[in-house]
């Protein structure tokens, strides 16, 4: 993804933000997201409700006497279902005096999403001895901006925005875009309020010593008429639904209070970020910027969670089997068999100012879709659902044979086709991200490092499934992956730096700079043992690793910035598939320190990676430093977790004979014991329990008394 606004327009427009991201409080549930500050309000810059990448609450304020409440404490639940700020009055006139001390009443704001509305109940309840008037007030607008416009974007001209219908108790707001959709906010109360108008509603609250009084709002397309009963049902849904996305796949407990403090957090936001399409549970990238369908961002979040959650994998699989391109568009940057990069509703895609309502610039997504497409079959053994989408396999290895053959060298490679589109189409995605070692920009094609490796698992993996489906291909595409492993040590191999370059540009020279790309080709194991130890002792160095995770790019390098978005910041997902790569060529050691470096890190941060964080060398006392504008939940951040925790426990399974091999079992620093419960594999569950005693891993296994053996292979 691309800070960029995903294309050159957007490189020009600085994101609309009043703070950083990292000081906000969101919500999401299905395609509908509420990004708020601490007391719950909606005052600017990208905070908003919004609804199918369309804003339909810019402005949402509360006062008590023409002011802000005193903000006491607010907060997301730890099942990312509710925010709640408890606030409290100044100084307010008494019935019968002057004023009333400050305090005394006590404010509460209950708030969640359901079935693409909004629910909020405002609770009031003095405390004090005498009687109060309190004038309560909400102010309310809907801008209906696109997201792309809420980040910066620039437009020629907008739609029209009809007359607001006004109630007695509530008001609708219009706007028909340039796509010619009316798009409406209806804001509803349970009670009538004192006065009413398109903006606002003035409430005059009048309550008794130690009295309570409650008001019910909504916020959806439609008008409702909000009641208690209303709210308590919506509310049982939302914490149903919410409670069963994170009980799916296996469980993990562990000794340490605040490691487990993580892995549940990781897991809560995992919960809130997928959402349930009808071809199965899909992770939305991250809020407040990529709350939609992404092809690369889902893939990586599944082979982040495969060992625990296959069903994830599935969904993504299904859902981009689907919406495989079919034709060939240069403004879509879509060729037949390509996988979507990503996918918008808003206006903005509807009407074509941007590529983005289905756009395939991504030359990774495709290769990483096959890629995960193996992953999964060796992890479950499901043939059904390979089979299922084995015409969209068969039609991405396609266009990505045509694609090589197009390059000299046979290498995989991508030039936008229109300015409209993305500069670069790997996962540094920003426009700056890929260079000469004297910082010149490279010509195209341009041939990255890490995709030639998805590439060569891609073909291996593909003819796997063939030879399973009895495909005489197989042959062809396992020496497909053969040229490719031939090609990327032929191109990319640095001997005088012992190290893979960046990338290959158009010309065939080498970009030779030293980044994080490298260690992707470690996770699929496209190196030999002697290359890959000396690329994972210098991932492991100073120059790259920060002492909060791996950087993205080396210090050496000429466009090193440790507050750039790819140019020398910490992704965790990226760290974390660089650690999944050292464990497969048995380097535990590395892993370990990895695990410690982004637990303490997600310690700084509330327990929540950010998409990213600078890369400032660690120093004694200091925090980690915040990147400004990271989404926040993000779903490959919260997936790094259960990846690293895989990688330090060497837990690989095999779905198709039962089987589960544990390599080199470690635990994580000052943690005594992790369980692993109701590991499914094949048809067969399994618990697992890792334990120290002393400067030994004991690992023990239980399957239930009924059902089909699992094995469980421990390789020391």
């Amino acid at each position: 993804m691309s800070t960029d606004a995903e294309a050159t327009a957007a490189d020009q427009a600085e994101p609309a933000t009043e703070r950083a991201v990292q000081q906000a409080f969101v919500l999401k549930e299905g395609d509908t997201y509420f990004v708020m500050d601490a007391l719950g309000d909606v005052g600017g810059g990208v905070d908003g409700l919004f609804h199918n990448d369309t804003r339909m609450l810019s402005t949402f304020t509360l006062s008590l006497d023409a002011q802000r409440p005193s903000l006491l404490s607010s907060g997301v639940s730890q099942d990312n279902v509710f925010f709640v700020a408890n606030l409290t009055n100044h100084p307010l006139p008494v019935l019968g005096s002057t004023s009333m001390p400050q305090g005394v009443i006590h404010l509460e704001r209950k708030r969640f999403l359901w079935n693409a509305r909004l629910f909020e109940r405002i609770r009031l309840v003095n405390y004090g001895e005498q009687a109060a008037q309190v004038p309560l007030g909400l102010r309310f607008g809907a801008d209906f901006r696109d997201m792309f416009e809420v980040r910066g974007q620039r437009r020629a001209r907008r739609g029209d925005f009809d007359a607001p219908e006004v109630r007695p108790d509530g008001a609708t707001l219009r706007y028909r875009g340039l796509d010619t959709l009316l798009r409406s906010a209806c804001v509803d109360f349970s009670m009538i309020p004192r006065s009413m108008d398109a903006g606002s509603a003035e409430f005059d609250v009048r309550l008794a010593a130690h009295g309570e009084w409650t008001l019910h709002v909504e916020v959806g397309e439609q008008p409702a008429r909000p009641t208690p009963q209303r709210f308590r049902e919506a509310c049982t849904l939302a914490r149903w639904r919410m409670r069963a996305r994170q009980r799916r796949g296996a469980r993990l407990q562990s000794s340490g209070r605040l490691f487990q403090a993580w892995l549940e957090r990781s897991r809560a936001d995992l919960a809130l970020l997928t959402t349930d399409l009808p071809t199965g549970p899909y992770p939305y990238a991250g809020i407040p910027w990529f709350s939609t369908p992404f092809g690369r961002d889902a893939i990586v979040t599944s082979f982040q969670t495969l060992w625990i959650d296959p069903r994830l994998a599935e969904g993504v699989l299904t859902f981009l089997a689907a919406r495989q391109a079919r034709q060939t568009s240069t403004f879509r940057d879509s060729e037949p068999g390509k996988i979507m990069h990503e996918t918008r509703k808003g206006e903005m895609a509807a009407v074509d100012e941007l590529p983005f309502g289905e756009y395939y610039g991504g030359v990774d997504t495709t290769p990483l879709f096959v890629a995960l497409a193996g992953a999964y079959a060796r992890r479950t053994g499901d043939h059904a659902a390979i089979g299922r989408i084995w015409p969209s396999l068969c039609a991405a290895c396609d266009w990505m044979e045509r694609n090589m053959a197009r390059h000299p060298e046979g290498l995989l490679a991508y030039q936008r086709g229109e300015a409209s589109g993305l500069v670069n189409q790997g996962w540094k995605d920003s426009h700056d991200s890929i260079f000469h070692a004297d910082g010149r920009t490279p010509m195209g094609p341009i041939a990255l490092v890490e995709v030639q490796g998805y590439a060569y698992d891609a073909f291996l993996a593909m003819s796997t499934m063939a030879e399973w489906r009895g495909d005489a291909a197989a042959v062809r595409w396992r020496r497909r992956a053969e040229a490719v492993l031939e090609a990327v040590e032929r191109c990319f191999w640095l001997e005088d730096q012992q190290f893979y370059a960046l990338a290959v540009d158009g010309l065939g020279m080498p970009c030779r700079v030293r980044a994080s790309n490298a260690g992707h080709l470690l996770f699929f194991g496209l190196p030999d043992q002697d290359r890959a130890a000396a690329v994972g002792r210098q991932l492991m160095s100073s120059s790259f690793t920060s002492g909060w995770g791996v950087r993205t790019l080396s210090t050496e390098a000429v466009r090193f910035n440790p507050m750039s978005y790819h140019n020398g910041s910490v992704w965790p997902h990226d760290t974390a598939l660089c650690a999944a790569g050292l464990a497969r060529y048995g380097e535990r050691e590395g892993v370990m320190r990895i695990l410690d470096e982004l637990f303490e890190s997600a310690a700084h941060f509330g327990m929540r990676l950010p998409e990213l964080f600078c890369g400032f060398n660690r120093q004694p006392g200091q925090a980690p430093v915040a990147y400004p504008v990271a989404c926040l939940p993000q779903a490959w951040a919260a997936g790094s977790a259960f990846m690293l925790v895989q990688a330090c426990l060497g837990v690989e399974i095999d779905g198709i004979r039962n089987k589960v091999r544990i390599v080199q079992p470690r635990l994580p620093a000052n943690i005594e014991q992790l369980r692993v419960e109701r590991l499914k594999v094949g048809q067969g569950l399994v618990d697992l329990r890792f334990q120290r005693i002393g400067n030994r891993i004991v690992v023990s296994a239980e399957s239930p008394p009924r059902g089909p053996h699992v094995e469980v292979e421990l390789c020391l």
